[in-house]
C-alpha cells in the first residue's frame, strides 16, 4: 500500500471515528433526560440527579474523544486507550443491560435521535473498537503539544455542563412516572406533554379521553397525551379504548396517588412545560386545548 494510500485511510477512519462520538455525545446532550430515566428505572442509579451527574461526564468524554480524533496529537498514548476504556464501560453496561436484564428497548447509545437495542449496541461498539485498532497499528503518534489533550477534555466538561446545567427535579411531582405503557420510558420534565388523570369507570374521564383523542387527531398542535390510570372497578384498559376511542400511552397508579393528583373529581389533566406545571384543568379541556395550543 502506497503511503498516499495509508495515509488517505487514517485520515478517513479519524473522521469516522470523530463523527460516531460527536454525534453519539450530541444525541444525548439534546435530551439527557431520556437516559437518565433509563438508568433510573434498571436500578442502576438510586437518584435522577446522580444519573444526570454520570451521564453529563460521559457525554463530555464523549465531545472530547470526538474531537481528539481530529487531531494529529497522543492519538496512540491518550485518545484510543480512552477509547477503548469508554468503550470497555458502556459494553459492560450494555452486557447487563441487554443479556442479564433482558432489555430489547432503546438503550439510549444514541439518546432517541437514533433507537438502537443493548444488542446492536453491543455491536456497534464492537465495530468501532476493531476500526480504532486497525488506526493504532496504522499511525505515528504525534507527541508535540501536550497539552491539547487536557485542554479539550476541559473545555469539552465546560460546555457541557454550560449548555446542559443539571436541573433541580427533586420536587418534581411525576418524576417516579417513567414508564408507560405503548410509549416505553418517558421523560415527563423534558419539554412539552401532557399528563391526563383518568379513572376507567369514571363517565366524565370516558367523555374527557374521547374528545381529547378526537381533538389529537384533527389538532397537530397539541403535546403528546400521556395517561395515568386508575382502576376499581371491572373496566379494563381494553374496555376504556374501546369506549373512548383513544390509545394514550398511560402508566397505572394507586389509589393514593390518583387521589392526590385530581381536584375534587376526576378527571385533571396537566401542561408539563421542562417539568414545570404550566397549567392544569379540570374541566372545558377542548376549550382550554384550543385557546392555549392553537397558532
Amino acid at each position: 500500500m502506497s503511503p498516499k494510500s495509508n495515509t488517505n485511510i487514517k485520515i478517513l477512519l479519524q473522521i469516522i471515528l470523530s463523527i460516531t462520538f460527536l454525534l453519539s455525545a450530541y444525541s444525548k446532550i439534546i435530551a439527557p433526560g431520556s437516559v437518565e430515566v433509563i438508568l433510573i428505572d434498571q436500578g442502576i442509579v438510586s437518584s435522577r440527579e446522580l444519573a444526570a451527574y454520570i451521564v453529563r461526564i460521559f457525554i463530555a468524554f464523549e465531545f472530547a474523544i470526538g474531537i481528539l480524533f481530529l487531531t494529529p496529537y497522543y492519538l496512540k498514548r491518550f485518545t484510543i486507550p480512552l477509547t477503548w476504556i469508554l468503550l470497555i464501560v458502556f459494553t459492560g453496561y450494555l452486557v447487563y443491560s441487554g443479556i442479564v436484564l433482558g432489555e430489547e428497548e432503546n438503550c439510549g447509545c444514541f439518546g432517541d435521535l437514533i433507537k438502537m437495542s443493548p444488542i446492536e449496541s453491543i455491536i456497534k461498539n464492537i465495530i468501532i473498537a476493531a476500526l480504532s485498532v486497525i488506526l493504532f497499528r496504522k499511525i505515528n503518534d504525534e507527541r508535540r503539544k501536550m497539552f491539547i489533550p487536557p485542554i479539550v477534555l476541559l473545555a469539552s466538561f465546560l460546555m457541557v455542563f454550560i449548555f446542559s446545567p443539571l436541573r433541580n427535579v427533586k420536587d418534581f411531582q411525576f418524576g417516579k412516572y417513567i414508564n408507560f405503557e405503548g410509549a416505553g420510558r418517558v421523560d415527563l420534565s423534558d419539554g412539552n406533554k401532557l399528563l391526563a388523570v383518568f379513572s376507567f369507570d369514571c363517565e366524565h374521564c370516558q367523555h374527557t379521553a374521547k374528545d381529547i383523542a378526537k381533538l389529537k387527531r384533527t389538532f397537530m398542535e397539541i403535546p403528546e397525551v400521556y395517561a395515568l390510570f386508575f382502576s376499581e372497578g371491572g373496566i379494563t384498559i381494553d374496555s376504556f379504548r374501546a369506549v373512548t376511542n383513544s390509545n394514550f400511552p398511560y402508566h397505572m397508579i394507586d389509589h393514593a396517588d390518583f387521589f392526590e393528583l385530581i381536584g375534587s373529581t376526576p378527571p385533571r389533566i396537566y401542561w408539563l412545560k421542562d417539568g414545570k406545571v404550566e397549567k392544569y384543568w379540570d374541566d372545558q379541556f377542548v376549550k382550554n386545548f384550543m385557546l392555549e395550543f392553537k397558532k
